[in-house]
């Protein structure tokens, strides 16, 4: 009987080992699976971890903190993050899978805080020919600036500026262009400040063979300063809709309930459990 009983404590051991090994690997697989495939950059600021910012869109693009890039709790859906003069997440461009380059289209949304009216950019890229590939900025004289290139230096596809650059109070920024549609559009909370037609028939530049930056130029000009949160880039031109959706309700949320309607597949509701 004691015999019997050693071997029933040894099998539940066995039991749990298995059961603890099966909920790890779900777990890991949730975190590994793409959000959406049409999202490429996303930033929450809900979890930094040592000198890094974790990446959740599923791609694995985390930002290495470069400067002084602190996590606040006075973020628009939670935490975001503060970023002081000249700092900046490195995302390591020249090793983005040329796969997850938007180049047929591309949104850029985020909540942004800035703490004075001056050049800032959101985020920017440098493909390997030197080609300044999209400028999301909050600008100096006083309005926001969304901007992609092709190919070869000097292939601007649109530049707008427009809206009321504000400090010291949330405002959201949504930047869209569709390749197919010829047309960009930039909102300012919620609001189409500015529209543009294609100037040329190119894609936008399909690397990032120089860098790619949260918040900071490559050159290291523009810098941003302030709180930023719900930081996303697609490659793809949102719709009017989406952007509004994601504006009030945070992206987190927005898939969350596309999933519900049975439009999208996402492991998010995992992902937030966990």
């Amino acid at each position: 009987m004691k015999r019997n009983l050693i071997r029933t404590h040894y099998l539940m051991c066995l039991f749990l080992i298995g059961a603890l090994c099966l909920l790890t690997a779900e777990m890991q697989d949730a975190s590994a699976q793409i959000l959406d495939p049409d999202l490429v950059l996303y930033f929450d600021y809900e979890d930094f971890d040592g000198n890094t910012v974790l990446e959740k869109s599923g791609r694995g693009y985390d930002g290495e903190i470069n400067g002084d890039v602190t996590q606040s709790n006075d973020g628009k859906f939670g935490k975001a993050a503060h970023f002081a003069a000249n700092s900046f997440l490195d995302l390591d461009g020249p090793n983005v899978k040329a796969e997850d380059i938007p180049t047929e289209g591309m949104s850029l949304l985020a909540w942004i805080n800035v703490e004075s009216v001056s050049d800032m950019a959101l985020f920017n890229a440098r493909a390997t020919d030197g080609t300044w590939l999209v400028h999301p900025e909050a600008r100096g004289d006083g309005n926001y600036r969304w901007l992609n290139r092709g190919p070869n230096p000097g292939r601007t596809i649109f530049d707008i500026r427009a809206g009321e650059n504000k400090a010291n109070q949330w405002q959201h920024y949504a930047g869209t262009f569709s390749y197919a549609d010829g047309l960009a559009v930039l909102y300012i909370n919620g609001e189409k400040v500015g529209e543009e037609k294609s100037r040329l028939d190119t894609l936008i530049a399909d690397n990032w063979g120089q860098g790619a930056r949260v918040g900071f130029n490559i050159d290291d000009k523009r810098p941003f300063t302030g709180l930023m949160d719900d930081f996303n880039l697609w490659k793809r031109g949102l719709s009017e809709e989406e952007v509004l959706d994601i504006m009030n309700n945070g992206l987190g949320a927005t898939l969350t309930a596309v999933e519900a309607q049975g439009k999208l597949a996402t492991t998010w509701g995992k992902l937030k459990a966990n």
